[in-house]
């Protein structure tokens, strides 16, 4: 496993490292160090995680963002091709972003190992977003290029939801070379075990701060509604560039003793604060990239117990109903405050959208859908002839929606 990402907090790394280490696999992992006194190398629960790199996510221009991309790559490129000679690696699965990390593996891809492009986000769409450029400029045109190249390079592409699919095929590999796999939870780790005695009811977010994931809207929301939840905290963990404006929105609303922000956890540490939390929060802007992220949030705070309100997006609605979730107007602060005062005044409409969002990960959990990729990776590895058949025959995860 190659990603650019802090290994103990991204769960869809996690989770494919995991499944694959249960079977008995010997599984390494290249990826960044969140703290300096981390070690450079560890074993977490019989993963080999090699740290090469360390990380502050407080870039603010697209240079600075590339830079420390690029020194990643020439370094995963060199422990790579170490690591080959002792190791022979059979597959390496490289996760996005960026999607050029791919050629990091050159050297195992010589020697023979099968190679996957896991594409987290859509990377032209995600930069256009993230630095507020045109889907039309120059860079933007040069990061389909590069987005084109590295999933030729590639023996196999995964894509993280069915919208991008369909996009992704279109533009850039054959659709017998891609696969779906949504980011499913995984219900050993985020399951209804709640410690936190009662008391103030907790509205939560957690991932990423990022200006799509809509928190200075939700920030707003709260601001509005707080006459009307004077027992009501809101609690954010996470990093990212819109940390400090989030901040100061928190001062500017005199929000400083309801309004939280803490630094991210580990994935275990946050399965237990979800799952202590009375409501979740997803926020996403439908005018911008988040309107085609999938967002793994929803399925840990459903796998939790948790009800969760989620702003309507165009992945969201093609995955969730109101059956399960709780959706307002991407954008609509207002809404979005009308929806928490009716998740923490309702008891009953909280305890139905617990049960049905349980009901929906029993249906769509990592336990559920891990088979499949185990099955993606045991085709790739098998003799070229056997490969074709089992194309012929294997069921099409792209084809089912979740």
């Amino acid at each position: 496993m190659l990603a650019y990402t802090f290994y103990e907090s991204d769960n869809r790394v996690l989770r494919y490292a995991s499944a694959l280490r249960d079977r008995g696999d010997q599984v390494d992992v290249i990826a960044l160090s969140s703290e300096p006194n981390q070690p450079a190398f560890e074993v977490v629960e019989g993963v080999n995680v090699h740290r090469i790199q360390g990380r502050v996510r407080n870039e603010q221009g697209k240079f600075s963002y590339l830079s420390r991309l690029l020194r990643f790559c020439v370094k995963s490129t060199f422990v790579l091709a170490k690591l080959q000679f002792s190791r022979k690696y059979d597959l390496v699965h490289v996760h996005n972003v960026p999607d050029f990390l791919v050629f990091s593996a050159i050297v195992p891809r010589l020697a023979g190992a099968r190679v996957i492009l896991d594409i987290h986000d859509i990377l032209p769409e995600f930069f256009a977003n993230k630095f507020r450029r045109p889907e039309t400029s120059g860079y933007v045109k040069a990061l389909r290029w590069l987005e084109f190249l590295s999933a030729r390079f590639a023996n196999h592409v995964i894509i993280s939801n069915h919208l991008w699919y369909d996009k992704f095929t279109a533009r850039a590999v054959p659709k017998e070379r891609c696969s779906v796999f949504i980011n499913h939870v995984e219900t050993d780790i985020f399951s209804c075990r709640r410690q936190r005695p009662p008391g103030k009811f907790i509205f939560l977010y957690h991932g990423g701060l990022q200006a799509h994931q809509g928190l200075d809207i939700a920030i707003r929301a709260f601001a509005r509604a707080q006459t009307q939840l004077p027992d009501t905290e809101f609690h954010i963990y996470g990093g990212g560039n819109m940390k400090p404006s989030l901040e100061a929105l928190v001062a500017e609303l005199k929000l400083q003793d309801r309004v939280f922000l803490f630094e991210p956890r580990s994935m275990r540490k946050i399965a237990q604060i979800v799952a202590d939390a009375d409501a979740g929060i997803v926020a996403k802007r439908a005018d911008s990239f988040g309107n085609e992220a999938y967002s793994t949030k929803i399925m840990e705070f459903m796998a939790s117990g948790v009800p969760v309100i989620v702003s309507r997006t165009k992945i969201d609605t093609y995955y969730f109903t109101d059956q399960v979730v709780k959706f307002f107007t991407s954008g609509n602060d207002e809404e979005l405050a009308q929806a928490m005062v009716a998740l923490r005044t309702d008891e009953s409409l909280r305890r139905t959208l617990a049960v049905s969002g349980t009901e929906y990960v029993t249906r769509n959990s990592w336990d559920v859908k891990k088979h499949e990729y185990l099955g993606l990776v045991d085709r790739l590895l098998a003799p070229r002839g056997a490969q074709s058949a089992a194309l012929v025959e294997k069921t099409a995860v792209c084809s089912d929606k979740a």
